[in-house]
């Protein structure tokens, strides 16, 4: 069985944070996620967190402020590549169903 992918056009976006989060890098990657939502206006965005070793408050504030840039640009993010103590700390600060499934 073949499964087709949908038009380019219908594909999400991806946004990669790639290793640790500093507090001082948010400003500068929610301007990246900015631009990014600007060059694909109305999709989904997948944040890829796979490089994200050891969440911490530092992350969650990171992805918050994401979500926030996401949708004041019309926009969504959707997490990828998700580990479980990233998921864990989302619960435990109540911002899991911030970011969909």
């Amino acid at each position: 069985m073949n499964a087709q992918r949908p038009p380019p056009e219908f594909e999400p976006a991806v946004f990669v944070i790639d290793g640790p989060v500093d507090p001082a890098r948010i400003p500068e990657m929610c301007a990246r996620l900015r631009d990014l939502c600007e060059e694909h206006p109305g999709r989904e965005v997948l944040c890829d967190v796979g490089s994200v070793e050891e969440p911490d408050a530092v992350v969650v504030d990171a992805l918050a402020r994401l979500q926030l840039t996401a949708i004041r640009s019309d926009g969504r993010i959707r997490l990828r590549a998700v580990c479980t103590e990233l998921f864990e700390l989302l619960d435990l600060v109540g911002l899991r169903e911030v970011f969909p499934d």
